[in-house]
C-alpha cells in the first residue's frame, strides 16, 4: 500500500513538473488569455492595453511584457497576476520584440518609421533608434546575446546587429517577405521564414550566409497559401517546427538533414508557435478561427483546440512551477 502511494505521489509530482501557464495576446479584444498548458483549459481572460501583439516572459518569469501596438508602449504585468507594473516607451505602433538573455534590454521593431528602438528597462528609456531597411518586422535576439536579428519584409534581409556597437554588421538576403526567425539553442543556426516566398532559409551563424533553403509542398494545398511564419526548434536540434499561415499546417523538419518530414494540421491561419518546458507539446496560434491547437510531438497532431478569444496573435508560456497564475 505505501508503495502504491509512493508511487502515485512521483506521479502527481512528474505532472506537476510538466504543467505550464500559456499567454495569448488577442487583438481583437485588446486582452490576454491565461490557459493551462497541460489540460488545455481557458483559465480566464483578461483586459489590458490596446492592440496587444507580441508576448515575452523575463528570464525570471516574473514579468510578462506585451506590445500595445495602439498605445506606442510595450506593456509590463506580473506574470502571476496579470495586473499591470509599468509601460515601456516605444515607436508607434510596436507589434514584435526580442527580450536580451540577460533580460536588460528590449529591441522593438517599427515599420512606420523603419527603424528598431533599444529600450533600456532599468531606465525606462529608448537609449537608440536604429536605422533598419524598409518594413522591420520580426526580431530575435541569439542565445549569447550577441546578435539581434531584425527581418525586412520589403527589403528581404536579415539585418544582423551587434549588441555592443548596436550598428548593422551584415545583412542576408531572405525571400519575399521575411517575417520571423530563431537562432537554434546552440547558437550555431538561424532560420527565418519568408511569407510570401514560401520558404525557411537556414543560414550559418559564423558565415552569416545560406546553408539551405526549404520548401514546403502540401498535397491539396495550393502553393499560395503556403505562408511560413513562426519557427521553433527544440534543444537538441532534432526537429523543427514551422507555422504555414493559410495552409493550416505545422511543418515537421529534420533539423540535422534539413529535410520536411510531415505536416501537422492546426487552425486557420496559424501564426506563431511555442513549446511547452518539457517541449512535448507544441502550442499553435491560430489568427482565423480564434483558438490555439495542442500538438503532442510524440505523436505529431493536434490533440486540442481551445476556443481563446478575438484574433489571437502572440504566444508566451511559462512553467506553472513559477507561480500559479491567480484569478483576480
Amino acid at each position: 500500500m505505501k508503495r502504491n502511494l509512493l508511487f502515485l505521489s512521483l506521479i502527481s509530482l512528474i505532472g506537476a513538473a510538466r504543467a505550464d501557464v500559456v499567454y495569448v495576446s488577442l487583438e481583437k479584444d485588446d486582452a490576454i488569455a491565461v490557459l493551462d498548458g497541460l489540460s488545455g483549459e481557458l483559465k480566464r481572460t483578461v483586459k489590458l492595453g490596446k492592440r496587444p501583439h507580441g508576448l515575452a516572459l523575463s528570464p525570471d518569469y516574473s514579468r510578462l511584457y506585451v506590445a500595445n501596438a495602439g498605445e506606442n508602449a510595450i506593456g509590463v504585468l506580473d506574470a502571476a497576476s496579470l495586473k499591470p507594473i509599468g509601460a515601456l516607451p516605444a515607436l508607434k505602433d510596436p507589434k514584435v520584440f526580442a527580450l536580451t538573455p540577460d533580460g536588460k534590454r528590449l529591441f522593438v521593431s517599427n515599420d512606420d518609421e523603419q527603424k528598431l528602438a533599444v529600450i533600456d528597462i532599468a531606465q525606462n528609456s529608448i537609449v537608440k533608434q536604429i536605422p533598419v531597411a524598409i518594413e522591420p518586422e520580426g526580431v530575435t535576439a541569439s542565445p549569447d546575446g550577441r546578435w539581434i536579428i531584425n527581418t525586412s519584409e520589403s527589403g528581404n534581409v536579415a539585418q544582423w546587429i551587434d549588441t555592443q556597437s548596436l550598428e548593422i554588421v551584415d545583412r542576408t538576403p531572405a525571400d519575399g517577405r521575411p517575417r520571423s526567425s530563431r537562432f537554434t539553442d546552440d547558437g550555431l543556426q538561424l532560420w527565418v521564414s519568408s511569407e510570401t516566398g514560401g520558404t525557411v532559409s537556414v543560414i550559418d551563424t559564423a558565415s552569416r550566409s545560406l546553408v539551405k533553403k526549404l520548401e514546403f509542398k502540401l498535397p491539396g494545398v495550393a502553393p499560395g497559401l503556403v505562408k511560413p511564419v513562426g519557427i521553433r526548434i527544440d534543444k537538441q536540434r532534432r526537429y523543427a517546427y514551422v507555422a504555414l499561415g493559410r495552409a493550416d499546417r505545422v511543418a515537421v523538419v529534420d533539423a540535422q538533414k534539413l529535410e520536411v518530414l510531415s505536416y501537422i494540421e492546426v487552425g486557420k491561419r496559424v501564426w506563431f508557435l511555442e513549446f511547452s518546458p518539457d517541449q512535448k507539446r507544441l502550442y499553435a496560434v491560430n489568427g482565423l478561427s480564434d483558438d490555439l491547437s495542442i500538438i503532442d510531438l510524440d505523436q505529431r497532431r493536434t490533440v486540442k483546440t481551445v476556443a481563446v478569444g478575438h484574433a489571437p496573435w502572440g504566444i508566451a508560456v511559462r512553467p506553472e512551477s513559477m507561480g500559479q497564475a491567480k484569478a483576480e
